[in-house]
């Protein structure tokens, strides 16, 4: 018998392979510290025919957190088997198959620490998230929820978080978002899931912020204040753990690395070559030695602390405020685009590599003259330089640039050289418009289907505008999702990166800014995820970020020495919970030479959070953009 339908799925060819469909109820929402419920496994051959399925609850040892969502109590989970006692049937169910959950990271992480805590290896070599596919595919649906999917799909849908019945769920929205993705000759969201060591899921104990602002540089002979930045660079005659400890205790901000910002730098060898000596003699802070430094700390004067926000309130209750866009329906929640009146802040300059002047943003066009609005444009063809005016274009003329061919794609531009794109047969088959360069000038094509469209399309923001993240009323800030697409490649890969930045444009410490390699800030308020290698996610929790964090910066960097010029345009969305509809949409080219590149600004403007798209690209590599940011990056 087949879940997803009597069809063979292996005429799909490479969307054809051994799956293990997978979903977890679980405590909380962070792997590290919440524990998995309930499990449920259903394989399916490449042909859709079901080989297995599985499905228990478990006794976690531990409080089952939100019962009003998963409806698991206490008394249910009793007798029911650990995880250890069940992880070799699930363990053998996963073996050479891949994972396929409805936003995967979170079922693959929760399993990979299941299995860690069971002393055994998680044996998934590559996983697929449905969400990732159908954002590809995008689907004219209000948002991404399993639930929507599945209405959208025609399947049915019996109990909402009960493990089986999602699971059951989710086999025919794969068989169904796989003919799609087939039918647009889309590539699948594959990630590829290396080994994980066991010491990655050891809980650690996240940094402490300093809870004051910095009052700036140690002047001669005058007093440490709290709050005041400080580097410790070669050998002490005190443990360097004591020195930070006495430090700390007493308000003040220790730090990895030299920057403008630093208020004093503590060594005993001021003329050492270290890379912090360096860096405080280029930059002038002032240097003590550990004596003085100690003597110091026995009298630190009080500092300022960092507010938090105050409660949310519209933009134009606060003085000074941006001049917004208004929404068109009184009433409507849709939040305001504010044009940028100023150029975007930037990093600060890396001594090896000269950070270029900003570029001013352009305005968001009038409401009036938008012949595009509600059309979705993918430009195909033509030099980087080209096709990157005119999908700005695009945008000026009230539409959405598209990186990809997706369901909601409404007409194609065919720039020279695009006739060669091997989307050309697909997008005939659609029967979707294909215009010259020149209908942009004056477009005047008949409406596209209805089809296309969603009851709420997201916001077109123009590169270096700005757009308000609302919150409602009385309730807690919702989690954020920046989502960053772009065109499938194969000879190189792109990283996406956050800095959480205070009030000086640097980070509190190395750990604040989240890559790769450490996908998860301290407090957990903001996470890398992956959802393929042609989308990454930026989730935060904008209630739960440091008082001291006024920035989130979200950046884009290529591996190697290709250019986005060679990438072409990256597509961001900002979308409230991580399966919600997009609020706001941007497509950003850099020029020809970028490397690096900066995406999107989350930022505090008094009480209210806002995201601006920047689109502004450098030459030099991350490292050097990492060092802007005060992230202590070796030589």
């Amino acid at each position: 018998m087949s879940l997803v339908s009597s069809s063979d799925l292996s005429s799909f060819g490479d969307y054809a392979h051994d799956w293990a469909l997978v979903d977890v109820e679980t405590s909380g929402l962070m792997a590290r510290r919440d524990r998995v419920l309930s499990v449920a496994v259903i394989t399916i051959a490449p042909d859709g025919k079901q080989t297995g399925e599985f499905s228990t609850l478990l006794n976690p040892g531990c409080d089952p957190g939100p019962v009003e969502v998963h409806g698991l109590t206490v008394e249910r989970l009793q007798g029911a088997p650990t995880f250890d006692q069940v992880a070799g049937r699930i363990r053998a169910m996963l073996q050479d198959r891949v994972l396929v959950a409805h936003n995967a990271q979170f079922d693959y992480d929760f399993l990979a620490h299941e299995f860690a805590r069971a002393r055994m290896w998680l044996p998934v070599s590559q996983r697929l998230c449905t969400l990732a596919l159908n954002r590809q595919v995008d689907p004219p649906t209000d948002d991404m929820k399993l639930g929507t999917l599945a209405a959208h799909y025609g399947v049915p849908q019996q109990r909402a978080h009960d493990a089986l019945d999602d699971t059951r769920v989710l086999a025919g929205i794969l068989r169904a978002s796989l003919h799609e993705a087939a039918q647009l000759d889309l590539p699948l969201p594959l990630v590829t899931c290396p080994p994980r060591a066991e010491s990655q899921f050891s809980p650690k104990p996240p940094k402490t912020p300093c809870a004051y602002r910095n009052p700036g540089r140690l002047t001669p002979g005058g007093p440490l204040r709290q709050g005041m930045k400080v580097a410790i660079t070669g050998e002490t005659a005190h443990a360097r753990a004591e020195l930070i400890g006495r430090a700390v205790a007493a308000g003040l901000n220790m730090m990895t690395s030299v920057s403008r910002h630093t208020s004093v730098v503590v060594t005993n060898e001021p003329a050492s070559e270290s890379t912090k000596a360096r860096r405080a003699l280029a930059e002038g802070v002032p240097v003590i030695d550990e004596h003085t430094f100690l003597r110091l700390l026995t009298d630190v004067r009080q500092g300022i602390v960092h507010e938090a926000p105050a409660a949310l309130v519209t933009p134009m209750d606060q003085p000074g405020a941006e001049a917004v866009i208004a929404p068109v329906e009184p009433g409507s929640t849709t939040p305001a685009v504010v044009p940028a009146a100023e150029s975007v802040p930037l990093p600060a300059a890396s001594p090896s590599a000269p950070v270029p002047a900003p570029r001013r943003s352009r305005p968001v066009t009038g409401t009036l003259d938008r012949p595009l609005a509600g059309r979705r444009v993918l430009v195909l063809g033509g030099v980087h330089a080209v096709a990157a005016a005119a999908r700005t274009r695009v945008v000026e003329l009230g539409g959405s640039a598209a990186v990809n061919l997706s369901a909601s794609v409404t007409d194609v531009v065919l720039l020279e050289g695009g006739e060669g794109d091997r989307r050309i047969k697909r997008i005939a088959a659609r029967e979707l418009p294909v215009h010259d360069l020149h209908w942009l000038t004056a477009p005047t094509a008949a409406s596209p289907a209805r089809s296309a469209f969603r009851a709420q399309e997201p916001l077109v923001v123009p590169r270096g505008g700005v757009v308000d993240l609302p919150r409602p009323n009385g309730r807690r800030t919702p989690k954020w999702y920046v989502t960053a697409g772009w065109a499938p490649q194969t000879e190189y890969e792109i990283d996406i990166v956050a800095f959480l930045l205070d009030e000086d444009e640097q980070v509190a410490f190395d750990e604040d800014f989240v890559f790769y390699g450490a996908p998860e800030s301290p407090t957990g308020s903001v996470r890398l995820l992956t959802g393929g290698p042609a989308e990454q996610t930026i989730g935060l929790d904008l209630a739960s970020l440091p008082p001291a964090t006024r920035k989130v910066v979200i950046a884009a960097a290529i591996d190697g020495v290709a250019t986005f010029g060679t990438v072409g345009a990256i597509q961001i969305s900002a979308a409230s919970g991580s399966s919600g509809a997009p609020l706001a949409r941007a497509t950003l080219d850099a020029a020809t030479t970028e490397r690096t590149m900066i995406l999107a600004e989350i930022y505090r403007r008094g009480p209210i959070w806002r995201l601006r798209a920047v689109g502004q690209g450098y030459d030099h590599g991350l490292d050097a953009l990492a060092r802007g940011y005060g992230v202590d990056i070796a030589d």
